[in-house]
This record gives structure tokens, sequence and C-alpha cells, in this order.
């Protein structure tokens, strides 16, 4: 079984980018999660929010306020991991005590 299917037993719906359908969909049957493509529409043209694809957006940009995660500093993935822990403690303890985020 893989590590996070049998970390995140509960995960039961995902979300894909269109360039990535057929190997998350295969994946996430075999692993039996429902992985959903997401699909742009092709009569808009120019900037369109697509919803479930903007969260992705929406939280690198979030991450990207951290100085070390706007580039590849790390050396190693369990470091990576890491800093994106304390990123998103960051980004929850501000939201709970109201303080601005720094620019």
């Amino acid at each position: 079984m893989n590590p996070a299917a049998a970390a995140h037993p509960r995960v039961t719906k995902a979300w894909a980018d269109t360039g990535y359908r057929t190997k998350a969909i295969d994946h996430g049957a075999r692993l039996g999660i429902d992985v959903e493509a997401v699909r742009r529409d092709p009569g808009v043209k120019g900037f369109k929010v697509i919803p479930r694809r903007w969260v992705v957006e929406r939280t690198f940009g979030w991450l990207m306020h951290h100085r070390r995660l706007a580039r590849d500093y790390e050396t190693h993935p369990h470091r990576s991991e890491a800093m994106i822990h304390v990123a998103m403690i960051d980004l929850m303890s501000r939201r709970l005590t109201g303080e601005a985020t720094p620019n």
C-alpha cells in the first residue's frame, strides 16, 4: 500500500490537472481514491478562475511568503517538508491571532 494512503485512509477524493489525468486517475483507482480531472472551459479566452485549481495556486502563493520556500534552498525533501509545515503553522497562527502578514 502507498505510504500516503496508509497514513491518510480518510482521503477519498482528489483533483488533478488535466495534464496528469491518466496517471493520476489510474493511481487513484489503485488506492481507492476518486480522482477528478479539473478541466478548463475551452470557450473562455484569457484568465478564468478554475475553482479547485485555484486552491492549489493560492496555497503556493501563501507558501512563497516564506523566503526559504521561494527558491529550492533545501537539499533534502524532509527539510522542504518541514519548512512547509512551519509556513502553514505561521499562516494558521496569524489567522487565529488576527496579526497581519509581513510584506
